[in-house]
């Protein structure tokens, strides 16, 4: 089942709303298009969709949880993709024209129709365990960096190498099924500057000269994401004075961390004392976002993020789903970043990276964007 809360709009989107939010970054078609016949930008992305089907296909045959699974598992890969074959025969199907959310919600209705409601738990419970155990170091290694610009460049550096631990994508997937990934390595061989879109100056100059008082962070994955990326990040603002709300999905959706996951690694990363390796953790506060997707509408959000939100003047969007295929463009009425790793569409084995260039600027705020490679 979906989300059953309530929701309102972010309150530190632009109004009005309906002529300044637009959710989806990529338009899948103009008002020209025929609006029987799918675009070659829906088509591209339908594919897309359909070449994951077999990697959540071999997820959900191996829920335990699940009684048949594997019969089940296989009702979802067929009823997915005739969703998506008929969306190529005509876009106005299944609630369309599609867009990204709209594909997203289609996969994830099919899969709790079916009893399938957490089929990625398994490999978040271990990424979050292994994440866990190397917090501490991850840490320290920031701590040592004396310059407070090379300090916070370094942990930018973490979310994106932290944000490659994504098993929405299929070519991603598999590869991290074959040969793992280490966090310490994405580090090291993350793309060389300039990024695809490269404001990281921009932020270092903002960094050193002021301190915001509350900031807003929409989350995305388990494990090294959350954990090696993000929560360092969180913890240099809470050393400054910034007072921090983690916006997490209610529901489970691919690998994306959720409200009482995050809630209880918090709970094991604090300290009897309350403390975050030695800063004070009172100040970080974790919300219900009221989403159940890998992407977010920013003009539906949980009563009590809305809330918690009002009166920031920071928000972070991190991840592919809620910063770039969402939400790139989406002006706030407070300083803001939008930081994730574009996904290539080419298949590359894991030692010869390609990457998918994104074009165009954020509006207003600044844009950290690293590229993602497969």
């Amino acid at each position: 089942m979906e989300s059953s809360s309530p929701t309102v709009p972010f309150p530190l989107l632009q109004t009005p709303i309906e002529s300044k939010y637009r959710v989806c970054t990529i338009p899948y078609r103009f008002p020209s298009d025929n609006p029987r016949k799918a675009t070659p930008v829906e088509i591209q992305w339908i594919d897309l969709f359909l070449n994951s089907v077999p990697s959540f296909r071999q997820r959900a045959e191996n829920d335990p949880t699940v009684v048949d699974a594997p019969i089940k598992a296989e009702k979802f890969a067929q009823r997915y993709t005739a969703m998506l074959e008929d969306m190529k025969k005509n876009p106005e199907s299944n609630g369309g024209p599609p867009d990204c959310v709209l594909l997203c919600r289609l996969r994830e209705q099919v899969l709790r129709e079916l009893g399938f409601r957490d089929i990625f738990k398994k490999v978040k419970d271990e990424e979050n365990a292994k994440a866990i155990s190397l917090f501490e170091g991850v840490v320290r290694l920031n701590d040592a960096i004396e310059d407070d610009s090379k300090r916070v460049e370094n942990l930018i550096r973490g979310i994106l190498a932290g944000n490659i631990f994504d098993l929405g994508s299929a070519q991603l997937a598999e590869v991290f099924a074959k040969d793992g990934m280490s966090f310490l390595a994405s580090c090291q061989n993350l793309v060389s500057r300039p990024w695809v879109i490269d404001d990281l100056d921009d932020f270092k100059m903002k960094w050193t000269t002021k301190t915001w008082k509350k900031a807003v962070i929409f989350v995305d994955n388990s494990g090294a994401d959350i954990i090696l990326g993000v929560l360092p990040f969180a913890r240099e603002l809470l050393r400054r004075g910034t007072t921090v709300v983690l916006a997490a999905n209610d529901l489970p959706s691919i690998n994306d961390v959720t409200y009482p996951e995050l809630v209880e690694i918090i709970s094991k990363l604090k300290d009897e004392n309350g403390q975050l390796m030695g800063v004070d953790a009172s100040g970080l506060l974790i919300a219900n976002s009221g989403n159940d997707l890998p992407v977010i509408d920013l003009s539906n959000v949980s009563p009590d993020l809305a809330y918690l939100a009002s009166d920031a003047d920071l928000v972070i969007l991190e991840g592919m789903g809620r910063a770039i295929e969402t939400n790139l463009y989406a002006q706030l009425k407070c300083d803001s970043i939008k930081i994730g790793m574009v996904i290539s569409l080419n298949t590359v084995d894991g030692s010869d990276w390609a990457f998918l260039t994104l074009a165009g600027e954020a509006p207003r705020g600044c844009s950290v964007l690293g590229r993602k490679a497969l």
